[in-house]
């Protein structure tokens, strides 16, 4: 049984990930400015938790969807590729609900601005739901092929 390795290894990465990337790009939200010490560790780790929650949501309906019983081993890439847009999709939906409808936060004058489908959504969270996901899964694949072989790589 390789995928139940393979679920923990990838959300493991996961959570690592997360933290630091959410850590890492605060400057990019007015939080940073605006914000006290204890504001912003709190909406590092609430956003890391969000973040989990989300990439476990994602990889279960990729799974679902186009996974198979000896994942990751067989069907790795549908699910990774699948598992991804999710996250990216989810992103799009978040931002805009938590930047315009509900403002509940802010972009900083230093966030890189791209533009899907007329919405302005920040770079930052989209490259954290390609990044993040792409080397968690990368680190999932190795780890399981080698466990699977026996360590035997040539």
């Amino acid at each position: 049984m390789v995928w139940l390795p393979g679920l923990r290894v990838y959300l493991t990465i996961t959570f690592v990930g997360n933290l630091v990337w959410e850590a890492l790009h605060l400057p990019l939200y007015t939080i940073w400015s605006a914000g006290t010490l204890t504001e912003q560790a709190f909406a590092a780790g609430h956003c890391t938790l969000g973040d989990v929650l989300i990439a476990a949501s994602t990889l279960t309906l990729a799974l679902l969807l186009v996974g198979d019983r000896r994942w990751p081993l067989d069907r790795f890439w549908p699910v990774a590729i699948l598992t991804i847009a999710f996250g990216l999709a989810y992103t799009v939906f978040s931002e805009r609900l938590n930047t315009v409808v509900r403002a509940a936060w802010a972009y900083s004058d230093w966030m890189p601005i791209v533009s899907i489908a007329g919405l302005r959504i920040g770079l930052s969270p989209l490259l954290q739901w390609i990044v993040v996901p792409g080397v968690a899964f990368a680190v999932t694949r190795r780890v399981t092929t080698n466990q699977a072989d026996g360590g035997r790589r040539r």
